[in-house]
């Protein structure tokens, strides 16, 4: 009987798995294909973050959900597919703890299907502890 409840819960995360192409970054392996694949880096969270905690440099900052918790889907793609170089351009989200930027992440490949959506793995603190620097939060959208 553990046998078969242990084969149901592992066909049912593999489908979960399947059915969403979002993966888990490291901050190293962002770091990797901010540098070396044109990945562009989407720093979801709100300007007061944004202003207390600086962004990872060369990130774009592209709010997700308003003070009470709603997404704006339709105007947050097309501010996205503006910044987008190519359709198949990688796009790792960013998020403080890695929560918010996975529900983006899971909405962006698992109901559009779109491929190379990946979210950093427990977020900006995950990038803060591993010693990256961030920049100060700066008026452009990009930040350098």
């Amino acid at each position: 009987m553990k046998i078969l409840t242990f084969l149901f819960i592992g066909i049912l995360f593999g489908a979960t798995a399947i059915a969403s192409d979002l993966q888990n970054v490291t901050p190293e392996q962002l770091r990797e294909m901010q540098d070396h694949q044109n990945a562009l880096i989407i720093d979801v969270r709100t300007d007061t973050e944004w202003q207390a905690s600086g962004v990872i440099s060369n990130s774009h900052k592209l709010q997700a959900f308003d003070a009470d918790g709603k997404f704006d889907q339709q105007k947050w793609l097309t501010d996205l597919e503006k910044l987008k170089s190519s359709k198949d351009q990688a796009v790792i989200l960013v998020c403080r703890s890695g929560k918010r930027s996975a529900k983006v992440g899971a909405f962006l490949a698992g109901q559009l299907g779109m491929k190379n959506v990946y979210h950093l793995e427990n977020g900006l603190q995950s990038w803060i502890a591993s010693g990256h620097p961030v920049s100060p939060n700066c008026l452009q959208v990009a930040c350098k």
